[in-house]
């Protein structure tokens, strides 16, 4: 019986060659320096588990487990740390589905317990999919009526979920005529680019144009182009060929294929390199791709929503961003309100955060006194929603009542 395949991602050679030596008898282990490094592991070996140290270069082990649970939620993560601070934690538990947390200096008989109990429930996830596929195999098929109903009924939930009267706000929010001007060019279909600071909810605000558009009932597709280096986000965009690298071993559609007759948002389009920014400029020239190693074209019909958190055209004066790019994604721009700037927003989003975490938790927070109400929205939220969402989350993990107040706030909060 073959061994599970586990990957160690450290920044730290020597902690890497701990990892292997305590874990080589009963696992197969890949070891990684960085990120960059752990995306070429997935793409070669079938990963089942993946212990990340937080502290990682250029991103953190939570960022990383986060796009890896974009891509591949079936692989059970597990994140290292000699931090022992909260908002870590609730950042883990929200964003990036940790299965568990291991603090360091981990005891070698706990790290191999907790590694051999993740490689279980991979292996029970597989089961579970092939027994459903089994009990399937034996259920009367719904007729082709029967299916088209409940695509178009679950399509109708998704359409409510992001329309643009569930972005969350005040009656007399600055969102409000974003909204509408969005509103107006959603149904025409031209490029749209999204600004904001990390954590203001561009993507949110990206769904939402997308589900207000004619391509609606088409696919929408996400992809973070600061998450992955040139040649994986070439091959996740555009596809590959059996053979076309070391460990392309089948035919890889690429998103941008995949999203035919949809939308694609790219997130933090200003991360990309000078020569990727050629390649998909080409792409959205002539409609086409072609995946890595094929001699072949492929035409596309899809909408771009790209968005960024940098000043695409102070790049372009820098040299750092292509004008003739720029123009094929700002059909029309669009400006996401930091939260320091919608303070009257911090009161319902607030609410809205708690009501969603009392389920997570298991707890029925109702309330928000005054003065803890009034430190939430004179905070200026650097880290926009998420940073108010974990400090949420964590007032809601400490207070012991159905109220949270301001001792249950971090002290950066209380010191204002």
């Amino acid at each position: 019986m073959s061994k599970p395949h586990i990957l160690v991602v450290d920044d730290e050679q020597r902690a890497l060659e701990t990892y292997e030596r305590t874990l080589k008898r009963d696992f197969e282990v890949h070891c990684a320096l960085s990120a960059k490094d752990a995306w070429e592991v997935i793409y070669q070996y079938p990963v089942t588990v993946i212990l990340s140290d937080q502290k990682m270069p250029n991103t953190t082990g939570i960022e990383f487990l986060k796009q890896v649970k974009g891509k591949h939620p079936e692989i059970v993560r597990i994140i290292v740390s000699a931090y022992t601070d909260t908002q870590d934690l609730i950042a883990g538990i929200n964003e990036a589905g940790i299965y568990q947390f291991l603090c360091k200096p981990w005891h070698p008989d706990n790290l191999k317990l907790v590694v051999n109990n993740a490689a279980k429930i991979f292996a029970l996830q597989e089961q579970d999919q092939l027994l459903t596929l089994e009990l399937n195999a034996e259920l009367p098929r719904p007729s082709s009526a029967q299916i088209k109903k409940k695509i178009k009924s679950k399509k109708k939930v998704i359409t409510k979920k992001y329309a643009f009267d569930q972005l969350v706000r005040s009656i007399d929010s600055p969102l409000n005529d974003l909204c509408t001007r969005a509103q107006e060019f959603a149904s025409y279909d031209i490029p749209v680019l999204i600004y904001g600071e990390s954590g203001t909810g561009k993507e949110l605000f990206a769904r939402a144009i997308h589900y207000y558009s004619a391509r609606e009932d088409k696919p929408l597709i996400i992809e973070n182009c600061a998450a992955l280096p040139d040649d994986l986000l070439e091959s996740e965009l555009f596809g590959h060929v059996k053979g076309a690298f070391t460990g392309a071993y089948h035919n890889k559609k690429g998103l941008l294929e995949q999203a035919n007759g949809g939308t694609v948002f790219l997130d933090e389009i200003g991360d990309i390199s000078a020569q990727f920014q050629v390649k998909l400029l080409r792409a959205l020239q002539e409609k086409v791709i072609r995946p890595l190693g094929s001699t072949q074209y492929i035409p596309i019909d899809i909408r771009i929503i790209a968005a960024t958190n940098k000043n695409l055209q102070e790049e372009i004066k820098l040299g750092r961003f292509r004008e003739d790019l720029f123009y094929r994604l700002a059909g029309v721009e669009f400006l996401v309100p930091p939260l320091r700037d919608r303070k009257n927003d911090i009161g319902e989003i607030s609410m809205s955060l708690i009501q969603e975490a009392n389920l997570l938790f298991d707890k029925q927070v109702q309330t928000i006194d005054e003065d803890a109400l009034h430190l939430l929205t004179n905070f200026e939220w650097s880290g926009n929603v998420r940073e108010l969402q974990n400090e949420l989350h964590k007032a809601m993990i400490i207070t012991k009542t159905d109220n949270i107040s301001v001792n249950d706030l971090s002290d950066k909060l209380r010191r204002k």
